[in-house]
Protein backbone atom coordinates (compact mmCIF):
# COMPACT_ATOMS: atom_id res chain seq x y z
CA UNK A 1 0.00 0.00 0.00
CA UNK A 2 3.04 1.99 0.26
CA UNK A 3 3.72 2.49 -3.85
CA UNK A 4 1.62 5.09 -4.79
CA UNK A 5 3.70 7.58 -1.63
CA UNK A 6 7.25 6.64 -3.73
CA UNK A 7 7.39 9.86 -5.46
CA UNK A 8 7.17 12.50 -2.02
CA UNK A 9 10.52 12.52 -0.51
CA UNK A 10 10.42 14.70 2.65
CA UNK A 11 13.35 16.95 2.82
CA UNK A 12 16.10 16.63 5.74
CA UNK A 13 15.12 17.71 8.91
CA UNK A 14 17.88 19.76 8.95
CA UNK A 15 16.82 21.81 5.84
CA UNK A 16 15.76 25.22 5.50
CA UNK A 17 13.35 26.40 5.48
CA UNK A 18 12.43 23.61 8.01
CA UNK A 19 10.19 21.19 6.60
CA UNK A 20 6.40 21.23 7.37
CA UNK A 21 4.93 18.14 8.87
CA UNK A 22 0.78 17.78 9.46
CA UNK A 23 -1.48 16.32 12.66
CA UNK A 24 -4.83 15.66 12.23
CA UNK A 25 -5.99 15.93 15.60
CA UNK A 26 -5.40 18.69 18.17
CA UNK A 27 -4.90 16.59 21.60
CA UNK A 28 -1.94 15.89 24.03
CA UNK A 29 -0.46 13.11 21.42
CA UNK A 30 -0.84 15.72 18.94
CA UNK A 31 1.25 18.24 21.50
CA UNK A 32 3.55 15.88 22.58
CA UNK A 33 4.58 15.19 18.68
CA UNK A 34 4.50 18.97 18.04
CA UNK A 35 7.90 19.26 20.57
CA UNK A 36 9.18 16.14 19.74
CA UNK A 37 9.26 17.26 15.91
CA UNK A 38 9.99 20.41 16.51
CA UNK A 39 13.44 19.24 18.51
CA UNK A 40 14.79 17.60 15.15
CA UNK A 41 13.70 20.84 13.46
CA UNK A 42 10.78 20.54 11.78
CA UNK A 43 7.41 22.83 11.74
CA UNK A 44 4.17 21.55 12.36
CA UNK A 45 0.73 22.37 11.41
CA UNK A 46 -1.84 20.61 13.66
CA UNK A 47 -5.87 20.50 11.66
CA UNK A 48 -8.19 20.56 14.40
CA UNK A 49 -12.23 22.13 14.45
CA UNK A 50 -11.22 23.79 17.99
CA UNK A 51 -9.64 26.75 18.15
CA UNK A 52 -8.58 26.17 21.61
CA UNK A 53 -7.05 22.93 21.49
CA UNK A 54 -3.46 21.33 23.39
CA UNK A 55 -1.79 20.42 20.12
CA UNK A 56 -2.90 24.05 18.78
CA UNK A 57 -1.04 25.78 21.36
CA UNK A 58 2.44 24.29 20.77
CA UNK A 59 2.38 24.18 17.12
CA UNK A 60 3.95 26.16 14.31
CA UNK A 61 0.27 26.55 12.60
CA UNK A 62 -3.14 25.43 13.70
CA UNK A 63 -5.71 25.05 10.92
CA UNK A 64 -9.11 25.91 12.28
CA UNK A 65 -11.17 22.92 9.86
CA UNK A 66 -13.11 19.40 10.38
CA UNK A 67 -11.30 16.35 9.55
CA UNK A 68 -13.85 15.98 6.00
CA UNK A 69 -13.37 19.46 5.16
CA UNK A 70 -11.70 19.66 1.61
CA UNK A 71 -10.58 23.16 1.84
CA UNK A 72 -9.02 22.29 5.16
CA UNK A 73 -7.24 19.02 3.84
CA UNK A 74 -6.44 20.41 1.09
CA UNK A 75 -4.24 23.28 2.73
CA UNK A 76 -2.53 20.51 5.08
CA UNK A 77 -1.38 18.70 2.16
CA UNK A 78 0.12 21.50 0.09
CA UNK A 79 1.90 22.74 3.28
CA UNK A 80 3.20 19.17 4.34
CA UNK A 81 5.64 16.81 3.63
CA UNK A 82 4.00 14.01 5.36
CA UNK A 83 0.97 13.77 7.92
CA UNK A 84 0.05 11.62 10.31
CA UNK A 85 -2.73 11.26 13.07
CA UNK A 86 -2.74 11.69 16.90
CA UNK A 87 -6.45 9.74 17.61
CA UNK A 88 -8.24 6.48 15.73
CA UNK A 89 -11.46 8.26 15.05
CA UNK A 90 -9.88 10.59 12.38
CA UNK A 91 -11.60 10.01 9.55
CA UNK A 92 -9.89 7.37 7.54
CA UNK A 93 -11.32 8.23 4.16
CA UNK A 94 -9.68 12.14 4.55
CA UNK A 95 -6.18 10.00 5.54
CA UNK A 96 -6.52 8.51 2.04
CA UNK A 97 -7.85 11.62 -0.01
CA UNK A 98 -4.20 13.54 2.05
CA UNK A 99 -2.46 10.22 0.52
CA UNK A 100 -2.95 11.51 -2.93
CA UNK A 101 -0.58 14.36 -2.11
CA UNK A 102 1.43 13.65 0.98
CA UNK A 103 3.33 10.66 2.68
CA UNK A 104 0.77 9.87 4.84
CA UNK A 105 1.31 6.96 8.06
CA UNK A 106 -0.34 5.63 9.16
CA UNK A 107 -2.41 4.72 6.12
CA UNK A 108 -6.19 5.50 6.15
CA UNK A 109 -6.28 1.95 5.37
CA UNK A 110 -4.84 0.90 8.72
CA UNK A 111 -6.79 3.28 10.45
CA UNK A 112 -10.10 1.44 8.80
CA UNK A 113 -8.98 -1.49 10.77
CA UNK A 114 -8.41 0.19 13.70
CA UNK A 115 -11.87 2.34 14.12
CA UNK A 116 -13.90 -1.14 13.26
CA UNK A 117 -13.63 -3.92 16.23
CA UNK A 118 -15.03 -6.71 14.26
CA UNK A 119 -12.54 -5.94 11.22
CA UNK A 120 -9.90 -5.44 13.97
CA UNK A 121 -10.47 -8.99 15.45
CA UNK A 122 -10.99 -10.77 11.93
CA UNK A 123 -7.42 -9.04 11.32
CA UNK A 124 -6.27 -10.52 14.20
CA UNK A 125 -7.67 -14.14 13.73
CA UNK A 126 -5.66 -13.58 10.07
CA UNK A 127 -2.57 -12.48 11.54
CA UNK A 128 -2.61 -15.38 14.52
CA UNK A 129 -2.06 -17.88 11.71
CA UNK A 130 1.33 -16.74 12.18
CA UNK A 131 1.49 -15.62 15.70
CA UNK A 132 -0.72 -18.25 17.73
CA UNK A 133 -1.81 -14.92 19.56
CA UNK A 134 -5.77 -15.47 18.94
CA UNK A 135 -8.39 -12.85 20.26
CA UNK A 136 -10.88 -13.45 22.79
CA UNK A 137 -14.06 -15.43 21.48
CA UNK A 138 -16.26 -13.20 20.34
CA UNK A 139 -19.49 -12.67 18.41
CA UNK A 140 -20.69 -10.00 15.90
CA UNK A 141 -24.31 -8.78 16.78
CA UNK A 142 -26.28 -6.30 14.35
CA UNK A 143 -29.83 -7.35 15.60
CA UNK A 144 -31.63 -8.81 18.00
CA UNK A 145 -31.84 -12.02 15.95
CA UNK A 146 -28.00 -12.39 16.84
CA UNK A 147 -28.89 -12.73 20.54
CA UNK A 148 -30.15 -15.88 20.22
CA UNK A 149 -27.58 -16.86 18.09
CA UNK A 150 -24.98 -16.24 21.09
CA UNK A 151 -23.09 -19.60 22.62
CA UNK A 152 -23.84 -20.23 26.24
CA UNK A 153 -20.01 -20.12 27.03
CA UNK A 154 -19.80 -16.33 25.68
CA UNK A 155 -21.23 -15.65 29.02
CA UNK A 156 -20.91 -13.41 31.20
CA UNK A 157 -18.90 -11.09 28.59
CA UNK A 158 -18.69 -7.86 27.72
CA UNK A 159 -20.75 -6.04 24.90
CA UNK A 160 -19.07 -3.36 23.30
CA UNK A 161 -19.87 -0.69 20.46
CA UNK A 162 -17.68 -2.02 17.11
CA UNK A 163 -16.92 1.81 16.09
CA UNK A 164 -15.97 4.68 18.78
CA UNK A 165 -15.27 3.31 21.50
CA UNK A 166 -12.12 4.37 23.61
CA UNK A 167 -11.38 4.39 27.47
CA UNK A 168 -13.41 2.46 28.41
CA UNK A 169 -17.08 4.09 26.61
CA UNK A 170 -19.22 2.28 24.86
CA UNK A 171 -19.04 -0.94 26.93
CA UNK A 172 -21.16 -3.09 28.97
CA UNK A 173 -20.01 -5.90 31.15
CA UNK A 174 -23.20 -8.46 31.24
CA UNK A 175 -23.80 -11.83 32.75
CA UNK A 176 -27.08 -13.05 31.48
CA UNK A 177 -28.69 -13.40 28.51
CA UNK A 178 -31.32 -11.04 29.82
CA UNK A 179 -28.61 -8.19 30.77
CA UNK A 180 -26.82 -8.91 27.51
CA UNK A 181 -31.26 -8.07 26.03
CA UNK A 182 -30.69 -4.59 27.89
CA UNK A 183 -27.16 -3.39 27.59
CA UNK A 184 -27.75 -4.27 23.32
CA UNK A 185 -31.03 -1.77 23.53
CA UNK A 186 -29.29 0.59 24.94
CA UNK A 187 -26.88 0.75 22.29
CA UNK A 188 -29.51 1.65 20.46
CA UNK A 189 -29.29 -0.35 17.45
CA UNK A 190 -25.79 0.39 16.67
CA UNK A 191 -23.15 -2.79 15.25
CA UNK A 192 -21.57 -4.72 18.53
CA UNK A 193 -19.52 -7.19 19.57
CA UNK A 194 -19.69 -9.68 22.43
CA UNK A 195 -16.32 -10.91 23.78
CA UNK A 196 -15.90 -13.35 26.07
CA UNK A 197 -15.16 -12.33 30.37
CA UNK A 198 -11.30 -14.29 30.78
CA UNK A 199 -9.70 -14.96 33.62
CA UNK A 200 -7.27 -11.73 33.65
CA UNK A 201 -4.05 -12.57 35.04
CA UNK A 202 -2.94 -9.10 34.01
CA UNK A 203 -3.25 -6.42 31.30
CA UNK A 204 0.41 -5.69 29.09
CA UNK A 205 0.97 -3.23 25.89
CA UNK A 206 3.74 -3.48 23.56
CA UNK A 207 5.08 -0.07 21.67
CA UNK A 208 6.40 -1.01 18.07
CA UNK A 209 7.18 1.03 14.98
CA UNK A 210 7.84 0.66 11.14
CA UNK A 211 9.61 2.58 8.76
CA UNK A 212 8.67 3.07 5.33
CA UNK A 213 11.29 0.49 4.40
CA UNK A 214 10.08 -2.47 6.65
CA UNK A 215 12.62 -1.72 9.55
CA UNK A 216 10.53 -2.58 12.78
CA UNK A 217 11.72 -2.07 16.24
CA UNK A 218 9.78 -2.61 19.76
CA UNK A 219 9.99 -1.36 23.01
CA UNK A 220 10.05 -2.45 26.21
CA UNK A 221 6.65 -4.57 27.42
CA UNK A 222 4.58 -2.31 29.77
CA UNK A 223 2.77 -3.34 32.41
CA UNK A 224 -0.68 -1.37 32.90
CA UNK A 225 -3.93 -1.25 35.19
CA UNK A 226 -6.76 0.19 34.39
CA UNK A 227 -9.61 2.21 36.55
CA UNK A 228 -13.02 2.32 34.85
CA UNK A 229 -11.82 1.69 31.65
CA UNK A 230 -8.62 4.55 31.84
CA UNK A 231 -5.49 3.69 31.83
CA UNK A 232 -4.58 4.30 35.42
CA UNK A 233 -0.59 3.30 36.31
CA UNK A 234 2.19 1.89 33.93
CA UNK A 235 5.26 -0.03 34.46
CA UNK A 236 7.95 -0.87 32.28
CA UNK A 237 9.69 -3.34 32.67
CA UNK A 238 6.40 -5.15 33.70
CA UNK A 239 6.83 -6.52 37.26
CA UNK A 240 5.27 -9.70 36.27
CA UNK A 241 6.06 -10.33 32.62
CA UNK A 242 7.57 -13.44 32.19
CA UNK A 243 9.96 -14.14 29.20
CA UNK A 244 7.56 -16.27 27.43
CA UNK A 245 4.71 -13.87 27.36
CA UNK A 246 6.91 -11.34 26.68
CA UNK A 247 7.81 -13.11 23.63
CA UNK A 248 4.81 -14.26 21.80
CA UNK A 249 2.80 -10.51 22.69
CA UNK A 250 5.99 -8.79 20.76
CA UNK A 251 6.00 -11.64 17.88
CA UNK A 252 2.41 -11.02 17.40
CA UNK A 253 2.95 -7.69 17.68
CA UNK A 254 5.61 -7.52 14.80
CA UNK A 255 3.44 -10.07 12.97
CA UNK A 256 0.39 -7.31 12.78
CA UNK A 257 2.24 -4.56 11.96
CA UNK A 258 3.74 -6.22 9.02
CA UNK A 259 0.82 -7.59 7.77
CA UNK A 260 -0.48 -3.95 7.64
CA UNK A 261 2.69 -2.64 6.06
CA UNK A 262 2.39 -0.31 8.63
CA UNK A 263 4.57 2.87 9.14
CA UNK A 264 4.43 4.41 12.12
CA UNK A 265 3.99 3.95 15.71
CA UNK A 266 1.45 1.49 16.63
CA UNK A 267 0.58 -0.33 20.33
CA UNK A 268 -1.41 -3.34 20.88
CA UNK A 269 -2.89 -3.88 23.93
CA UNK A 270 -2.45 -7.95 25.42
CA UNK A 271 -4.22 -9.89 28.11
CA UNK A 272 -2.30 -12.24 30.13
CA UNK A 273 -4.35 -15.07 31.51
CA UNK A 274 -4.49 -16.94 34.57
CA UNK A 275 -2.48 -19.97 33.22
CA UNK A 276 0.09 -17.75 31.26
CA UNK A 277 -1.99 -17.74 27.33
CA UNK A 278 -1.85 -14.45 25.89
CA UNK A 279 -4.77 -12.90 24.13
CA UNK A 280 -4.93 -10.06 21.76
CA UNK A 281 -7.35 -7.49 22.41
CA UNK A 282 -6.82 -4.11 20.64
CA UNK A 283 -5.10 -1.73 18.64
CA UNK A 284 -3.88 1.60 18.33
CA UNK A 285 -2.76 3.43 15.46
CA UNK A 286 -0.93 5.99 16.64
CA UNK A 287 1.59 6.34 19.82
CA UNK A 288 -0.65 5.53 23.18
CA UNK A 289 -0.77 6.50 26.38
CA UNK A 290 1.10 3.33 27.87
CA UNK A 291 3.89 4.64 25.74
CA UNK A 292 4.50 7.95 26.97
CA UNK A 293 7.14 6.88 30.04
CA UNK A 294 9.27 6.41 26.73
CA UNK A 295 9.77 10.75 26.92
CA UNK A 296 11.90 10.38 30.05
CA UNK A 297 13.17 6.65 30.05
CA UNK A 298 14.50 5.37 26.24
CA UNK A 299 16.59 6.66 23.93
CA UNK A 300 13.96 7.91 21.40
CA UNK A 301 10.45 8.12 22.88
CA UNK A 302 7.81 7.43 21.17
CA UNK A 303 6.74 10.90 19.49
CA UNK A 304 10.24 10.71 18.36
CA UNK A 305 10.19 7.79 16.43
CA UNK A 306 7.01 8.56 14.81
CA UNK A 307 8.78 11.74 13.58
CA UNK A 308 11.01 9.55 12.24
CA UNK A 309 9.29 7.04 10.60
CA UNK A 310 6.76 9.97 8.76
CA UNK A 311 10.21 11.64 7.68
CA UNK A 312 11.50 8.25 6.70
CA UNK A 313 14.62 8.57 8.93
CA UNK A 314 16.06 5.48 10.55
CA UNK A 315 14.28 4.74 13.56
CA UNK A 316 15.91 5.42 16.71
CA UNK A 317 16.98 3.51 19.55
CA UNK A 318 14.42 1.88 21.50
CA UNK A 319 16.55 0.63 25.02
CA UNK A 320 15.11 1.90 28.07
CA UNK A 321 17.99 3.80 30.09
CA UNK A 322 15.67 3.49 33.70
CA UNK A 323 12.72 1.13 35.14
CA UNK A 324 9.89 3.69 34.95
CA UNK A 325 6.63 3.79 36.63
CA UNK A 326 3.53 6.38 34.62
CA UNK A 327 0.63 7.53 36.72
CA UNK A 328 -1.92 9.08 34.39
CA UNK A 329 -3.17 12.48 35.83
CA UNK A 330 -7.41 12.95 35.59
CA UNK A 331 -8.98 16.12 36.44
CA UNK A 332 -10.45 14.55 39.40
CA UNK A 333 -7.37 15.86 41.61
CA UNK A 334 -8.41 19.23 40.85
CA UNK A 335 -11.80 18.83 43.43
CA UNK A 336 -11.86 17.92 46.80
CA UNK A 337 -12.99 14.24 47.59
CA UNK A 338 -16.81 14.28 47.63
CA UNK A 339 -17.19 17.94 45.85
CA UNK A 340 -19.98 19.14 43.95
CA UNK A 341 -17.97 19.79 40.95
CA UNK A 342 -20.93 22.41 39.64
CA UNK A 343 -20.37 24.66 42.78
CA UNK A 344 -17.02 24.33 43.89
CA UNK A 345 -14.20 25.83 41.97
CA UNK A 346 -11.09 23.73 40.88
CA UNK A 347 -8.28 23.61 42.77
CA UNK A 348 -4.65 23.69 42.14
CA UNK A 349 -2.79 20.14 43.06
CA UNK A 350 0.13 20.30 44.86
CA UNK A 351 3.29 20.11 41.99
CA UNK A 352 5.67 21.80 44.28
CA UNK A 353 5.54 18.05 46.64
CA UNK A 354 5.33 15.91 44.07
CA UNK A 355 8.33 17.84 41.97
CA UNK A 356 10.06 17.44 45.43
CA UNK A 357 10.10 13.35 44.50
CA UNK A 358 13.38 12.37 42.98
CA UNK A 359 13.19 11.20 39.49
CA UNK A 360 9.47 12.64 39.23
CA UNK A 361 8.58 14.16 35.49
CA UNK A 362 5.41 16.06 35.62
CA UNK A 363 3.56 16.38 32.07
CA UNK A 364 0.49 18.64 31.87
CA UNK A 365 -1.40 18.90 28.86
CA UNK A 366 -2.16 22.84 28.51
CA UNK A 367 -6.02 22.02 28.77
CA UNK A 368 -8.07 24.93 29.98
CA UNK A 369 -10.97 23.19 32.07
CA UNK A 370 -10.39 20.06 34.81
CA UNK A 371 -13.34 17.81 34.66
CA UNK A 372 -13.55 14.45 36.50
CA UNK A 373 -12.67 11.46 34.23
CA UNK A 374 -10.47 14.00 31.47
CA UNK A 375 -6.48 13.29 31.08
CA UNK A 376 -4.91 16.41 32.29
CA UNK A 377 -1.62 15.11 32.19
CA UNK A 378 0.91 12.38 33.66
CA UNK A 379 3.40 12.16 35.92
CA UNK A 380 6.47 9.33 35.01
CA UNK A 381 9.14 8.45 37.79
CA UNK A 382 12.10 7.22 36.80
CA UNK A 383 14.36 5.14 39.54
CA UNK A 384 17.45 2.99 39.76
CA UNK A 385 14.90 0.16 40.73
CA UNK A 386 11.23 -0.45 39.57
CA UNK A 387 10.56 -0.81 43.75
CA UNK A 388 11.99 2.69 43.93
CA UNK A 389 10.15 4.12 41.02
CA UNK A 390 6.79 2.29 42.11
CA UNK A 391 7.69 3.89 45.93
CA UNK A 392 8.01 7.23 44.26
CA UNK A 393 4.54 6.94 42.14
CA UNK A 394 3.04 6.02 45.53
CA UNK A 395 4.09 8.63 47.67
CA UNK A 396 2.61 11.37 44.87
CA UNK A 397 -0.52 9.59 45.24
CA UNK A 398 -0.94 10.43 48.63
CA UNK A 399 0.07 14.11 47.52
CA UNK A 400 -2.18 14.30 44.94
CA UNK A 401 -5.32 12.39 47.48
CA UNK A 402 -5.44 9.50 44.46
CA UNK A 403 -6.12 5.90 46.09
CA UNK A 404 -2.68 3.93 45.40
Amino acid sequence: MNEQFSSHKPSNPSASPATWLGVMGGGQLGRMFVHAAQKMGFKVAVLEPALDCPAGHAADQLLCSGYTDTEGLNKLAAQCAAVTTEFENVSARSLSYLAEHAFVAPSGACVAIAQDRLEEKRFFVECATISGVFPAAHKEIRTEADLDQVPDDLLPGILKTARLGYDGKGQVRVKTREELRDAFAAMNGVVCVLEKMLPLAYEISVLAARGADGQAVVYPIAENVHRDGILFTTMVPGPNIGKEAADKAQAATLAVIKQLGYVGVLCIEFFVLTDGSVVVNEMAPRPHNSGHYTIDACITSQFAQQVRAMARLPLGDVRQHSPAAMLNILGDIWFEPGADDKTTPPREPQWDKVLAIPGANLHLYGKDVARRARKMGHITFVAPTMEQAQDNLRKACAILGIAP
